[in-house]
């Protein structure tokens, strides 16, 4: 975004203005790290503080003033989500925050590709833990704040630590999303299998009940892979509904290099986002509508990047959608764009309300060929 004025300070750009092609020369995680500073030093523009009417929703039991939300990842021990907020998300997602602190993988563990437009990562839940998620989180948000919960790499009780964060967090939690998605924490993704999903909800909802005694219960979801084999959706999903989850977040990364043109970008071990994952995890996400009957709320996710791809996503049959690497390579500017691009497809009719834009088009995305 060029040209924004940090307000009070009229002569001062952004780091998201002028400074933004500087800080994708730079080591990806310095580039995140400056980024995070810049947001919490006032750094970055402010959207309009009226939204248009409709694009406000109820998703969830919860109020989005806009469908757009900065997807996990990027605000990993919850800094800067009021920020967010301001800057002019609907929504945001913190985390993935574990029981206790951990450094992660090994660095260097973020790459980018200006050629795919996308992003590898092997992160590995670095954070600073849930207790420092919950002081930082303590302090009211003008929007809705998810946390998004994991396990520590060496626990020896994976479904314990996903407790604990539903015991720690409720307080300070918008809605729950539960990552057994990440392919950079070993043996993660096992928890996506209909047996162990189904322990993993029936731990999850005996840590909420407590909660229902004040009527404040987040929402839960789960967020899966966008490499799930197709013949297993229709149980996961059983599961998932059998057992309580209030909406999925569709989808985490990939492992696929299928497509990839810059070899020795495809060659880096990790998850893949960006560009390249938008077909895949918007066919996964059509399919999933279909089989859900559109009567569970799904957060789209994966290589949104345009306003055109943000209302692809819509149509496919996601109720909110989230962005992450097509900010990095687009920056501030793209939340203006999808919400213009979202108002112009209303204004086209016959729907004149995002909910009834919501699936439209997810048969035709589920009958494209495999990927």
């Amino acid at each position: 975004m060029s040209g924004s004025l940090i307000p009070g300070m009229p002569f001062v750009p952004t780091l998201y203005g002028m400074g933004q092609r500087a800080l994708r020369c730079l080591d990806p995680e310095k580039a995140h790290r400056l980024t995070i500073s810049a947001l919490q030093m006032g750094l970055f523009p402010r959207a309009s503080q009226t939204e248009d009417p409709r694009l406000t929703q109820e998703v969830l039991g919860l109020t989005f003033k806009n469908p757009i939300g900065m997807a996990a990842g990027f605000d990993k021990n919850a800094e800067v989500a009021s920020q967010l907020i301001e800057m002019g998300f609907g929504f945001t997602e913190v985390g993935t925050v574990t029981p206790r602190p951990q450094p992660g993988n090994d660095q260097p563990r973020l790459f980018r590709s200006e050629k795919e437009r996308a992003v590898i990562n092997r992160m590995g839940f670095n954070n600073e833990g849930h207790l420092a998620a919950l002081e930082r989180l303590r302090g009211s948000c003008p929007g809705v704040v998810g946390v998004n919960i994991g396990a520590n790499k060496d626990s020896t009780d994976r479904v314990a630590d996903y407790v604990k964060g539903i015991e720690r967090l409720t307080d300070v939690a918008g809605y729950f999303t539960v990552n057994i998605s990440s392919p950079n924490t070993p043996g993660l993704r096992d928890l996506q299998s209909p047996e162990a999903l189904g322990e993993l909800l029936g731990a999850l909802n005996a840590a909420r009940r407590p909660s229902e005694a004040t009527g404040r219960v987040p929402p839960l979801l789960i967020k899966l892979a966008p490499d799930i084999e197709h013949a297993a959706l229709p149980e996961i999903v059983s599961v998932a509904r059998r057992g309580g989850i209030d909406g999925i977040v569709v989808t985490n990364t990939t492992l696929s290099r299928d497509g990839l043109r810059d070899e020795a970008f495809a060659a880096e071990p990790g998850g893949l986002s960006g560009r390249p994952l938008f077909a895949r995890s918007t066919k996964f996400l059509a399919e999933l509508y279909l089989l859900t009957e559109g009567k569970l709320p799904l957060i789209g996710v994966g290589g949104i990047d345009s306003g055109a791809k943000a209302v692809e996503k819509i149509e496919a049959g996601a109720s909110l959608i989230q962005l992450y690497t097509g900010m990095v390579f687009e920056g501030p500017a793209l939340l203006g764009e999808i919400k213009s691009a979202i108002l112009k497809r209303l204004d086209e009719g016959p729907q004149k309300r995002l909910q009834a834009l919501v699936g439209v088009s997810a048969t035709d995305w589920a009958d494209r060929l495999p990927l």
